[in-house]
């Protein structure tokens, strides 16, 4: 079973995800948080596998108990909740080690595939917030950051950007084999080399540089 968290200052959001995780018979809601705060202290005292964070928290907000979960709980695997999609809140919980990037509006399977990618220790972007991050994009630091992923892009192989450019789709290791006629622990080891190469902590800062740089995926 997958142990879930869920940490949001709104009842009825908290019983509305709550819901919808139970109903899969692989996952369940072993605790529950009002803000950041108690989301930390309670990761110390329960077993949780995945936690779920809403960004706007009263006491601590999500970002910040994020950082706090990486100390005092870096096992757990975090996804961050929000009704919004602003890039900077996408990198600065990229930065601190977030699992994956969720809207309140996402619908139900998707919901639940994020979390068992999360459990998985693969990354989860949704879709809704990359599309809202990507329509920002447009401006003058844009280019820049365009300009600055493809310099660091620049040193992979081809099979390396091939792996990359599926890591940005948001693909699992076992997706990304299946398409590049790869075994998964083959493409593990691809992605293991691209983040050190990329100097990326986890597979989410290395999909946004896939995203930036506008690499597209070229299936054999």
């Amino acid at each position: 079973m997958i142990r879930v968290l869920i940490a949001d200052d709104e009842p009825l959001i908290r019983a509305g995800i709550r819901m919808i995780l139970t109903s899969a018979e692989d996952i369940e809601v072993v605790a529950e948080a009002r803000d950041g705060r108690e989301a930390v202290d309670t990761a110390r005292s329960t077993a949780v596998d995945v936690a779920l964070l809403d960004i706007q928290m009263p006491v601590m907000d999500g970002l910040t108990a994020l950082a706090e979960l990486g100390r005092a709980a870096p096992g757990v695997r975090v996804l961050m909740l929000t009704t919004f999609g602003e890039r900077d809140n996408v990198l600065r919980a990229v930065g601190h080690g977030s699992a994956g990037f969720l809207l309140k509006d996402t619908a139900p399977q998707e919901l639940i595939h994020a979390v068992r990618s999360a459990a998985a220790g693969n990354a989860y972007l949704s879709p809704a917030a990359t599309r809202r991050v990507v329509d920002t994009l447009a401006s003058p630091a844009a280019t820049v950051r365009g300009e600055e992923a493809r310099r660091r892009l620049a040193g992979l192989t081809d099979r390396e950007r091939q792996v990359l450019a599926l890591l940005g789709e948001g693909l699992s290791n076992a997706d990304a084999g299946a398409r590049l006629h790869m075994s998964e622990a083959t493409v593990k080891t691809y992605v293991s080399r691209i983040l050190t190469k990329l100097d990326c902590d986890n597979r989410v800062q290395a999909a946004l540089l896939a995203r930036d740089a506008g690499l597209e995926p070229c299936v054999e």
